[in-house]
């Protein structure tokens, strides 16, 4: 399992100018696509300057379209496939079923009023806040206007953009709440994440292939004949083996061999490249270490050693990438398997991968029994 970073965004205001500063990355994009930068979107450098109101409606359009370029830019590269999001457009949306709707996020209160003309009931948001923030959207003014509605329900459960892993790990609890949603309020469903090409159709997907009964191919086709996207279909069949076979972690040992630094630390992982675990020295040992369980699955990571990112040559490499950027890995395998998930770990690498209808059963079991809250 390829495990995305957690990555650090920053918004600004839309002043007279702007000069974008890029810093650079530490990791920059691996050989498998995925971004190993610790920032999503540049900083914007602003400076207001005087203008007649008409210049200023100019420049504040342009940086629209800039920021839209950024994220269309940064989510091609992270995805692994060219992919546009145009922010400055608004909302845009497809039905994939009649009843499902994915889609690219609200932008106005009066986004509200659009669903509802069409029969939407539930808007289910996967945005986190920093997403909102990038773009200027005050989600509290969305909520309280879907309040006004006595039959629509706005509801958040938040993923990480570009992070598979952390797709992977919150998938269950995501399509658990849009179950019971769903069940509760019927009509149409709106699910949406920014730009709704990535997060939103995969959860659509895990609750095609989980509650709906299709296959995980079959719904994949239906989905891309209605809008153009790239959901991750690893994550979802991880996610498929964990609740059928459970969340188990094996403890990891993580070392770094240097008694004369000051710090050590740890990013990428399972927490992101935008966030650092420390390391502890061992005076017996002569190591500074970190352990720390980790699900089945593919991470990459990289040592901060008094602030500087290194490679640890006692530990496994990847090849460099086209940048010439190389990261520590490590694939975490369960070595008590049993035959059972042996089995389904097989078919997960099946392109027509399915589940029985006693896995699916057990499927919809276990996201049933999830607290209400999540």
């Amino acid at each position: 399992m390829n495990c995305l970073q957690n990555l650090l965004r920053s918004s600004a205001l839309p002043l007279q100018s702007c000069k974008f500063n890029k810093r650079k990355s530490p990791c920059s994009f691996n050989s498998l696509g995925m971004m190993n930068s610790v920032d999503l979107y540049p900083s914007l450098a602003v400076k207001a300057i005087s203008g007649s109101t008409s210049s200023k409606e100019m420049n504040n359009s342009e940086l629209k379209e800039e920021k839209s370029d950024i994220y269309s830019n940064n989510m091609t590269e992270a995805m692994g496939a060219v992919l546009t999001y145009r922010h400055e457009l608004g909302m845009n949306y497809n039905f994939i079923r009649p009843d499902l709707i994915v889609g690219s996020c609200l932008q106005t209160p009066e986004d509200v009023d659009k669903l509802h003309q069409i029969g939407v009931k539930t808007i289910f948001c996967l945005q986190q806040d920093p997403d909102l923030e990038y773009f200027g959207v005050d989600i509290n003014a969305i909520q309280e206007h879907a309040k006004t509605y006595d039959d629509t329900q706005h509801l958040r459960a938040e993923i990480r953009d570009f992070d598979s892993f952390d797709l992977r790990m919150r998938l269950p609890a995501v399509v658990g709440k849009l179950y019971k949603a769903i069940k509760r309020n019927g009509g149409v469903t709106y699910v949406h994440c920014t730009a709704g090409l990535g997060r939103a159709p995969a959860v659509m997907l895990a609750y095609m292939f989980w509650i709906q009964g299709y296959r995980l191919s079959e719904a994949h086709r239906l989905l891309l004949s209605e809008r153009s996207c790239f959901p991750k279909l690893d994550a979802i069949k991880y996610a498929t083996a964990d609740i059928l076979t459970g969340f188990r972690k094996k403890p990891i040992t993580f070392s770094w061999k240097n008694k004369n630094c000051s710090s050590v630390e740890i990013s990428g992982l399972d927490i992101g490249w935008g966030q650092r675990l420390p390391l502890t020295y061992d005076e017996k040992q002569g190591l500074w270490i970190m352990n720390k369980e980790l699900p089945e699955g593919h991470y990459e990571y990289k040592y901060i050693v008094d602030g500087k990112w290194l490679c640890n040559n006692d530990e496994q490499r990847t090849s460099p990438n086209k940048d010439g950027h190389v990261n520590n890995y490590v694939d975490v395998i369960d070595d008590d398997a049993t035959s059972v998930k042996l089995a389904l770990q097989k078919r997960l690498s099946d392109d027509d991968f399915d589940l029985t209808e006693d896995e699916r059963h057990k499927v919809r079991q276990f996201l049933e029994s999830l607290p209400n809250d999540e």
